[in-house]
């Protein structure tokens, strides 16, 4: 199915569907895999440890991010798919992040555990029919349909990625 058969965005969400075109969900998750592949990992590596600002995660905690977030909405996915009506809570970010250990592995191995991530995804969420797709469930106090999830966990990607482009890439300028 298409986004634009997303029938309910909620405010939060719409940040990360938004950035994806009006495209089948498959094909969304073969482009995020797509810009997995095409990572400059020569970039990153001289990037290493930096950040842009005080505070803020290094790349491998960045991707680690975008890892721990996709298991989640997955997971919530696949509850919501299967018509459990369970509410849902949230997850704090920066505890996952704090906890994560990316910083002890390497950018190859995070960067394999990522696209792996996404492989499984896009498998789940080919498991499941039009009926499926459209079933909604409650997560974080909104109201969100499967398929919206699928195209926010694309669309996370492309946020991060942006954000690596925008302000972790200038850094290399002055390396």
């Amino acid at each position: 199915m298409k986004k634009s058969a997303v029938s309910r965005q909620p405010t939060y969400f719409d940040t990360y569907i938004d950035l994806v075109d009006d495209i089948d969900l498959a094909e969304a998750f073969r482009q995020s895999l797509a810009e997995i592949d095409s990572l400059d990992k020569n970039a990153l590596q001289t990037l290493g440890d930096r950040v842009y600002a005080p505070g803020k995660w290094t790349i491998r905690d960045l991707f680690q991010h975008v890892i721990d977030t996709e298991r989640v909405f997955a997971y919530r996915a696949l509850r919501f798919a299967r018509n459990d009506k369970t509410e849902l809570p949230g997850f704090d970010e920066g505890l996952f992040a704090a906890n994560s250990g990316a910083n002890r592995r390497s950018l190859e191995d995070v960067i394999a555990e990522m696209r792996l991530v996404r492989e499984s995804s896009a498998m789940l969420f080919a498991t499941f029919d039009e009926t499926a797709l459209r079933r909604t469930g409650v997560m974080f106090k909104s109201e969100l349909p499967v398929l919206a999830i699928g195209f926010t966990i694309a669309g996370h990607q492309k946020h991060h990625f942006r954000i690596m482009e925008e302000r972790y890439f200038p850094l290399l300028e002055n390396a």
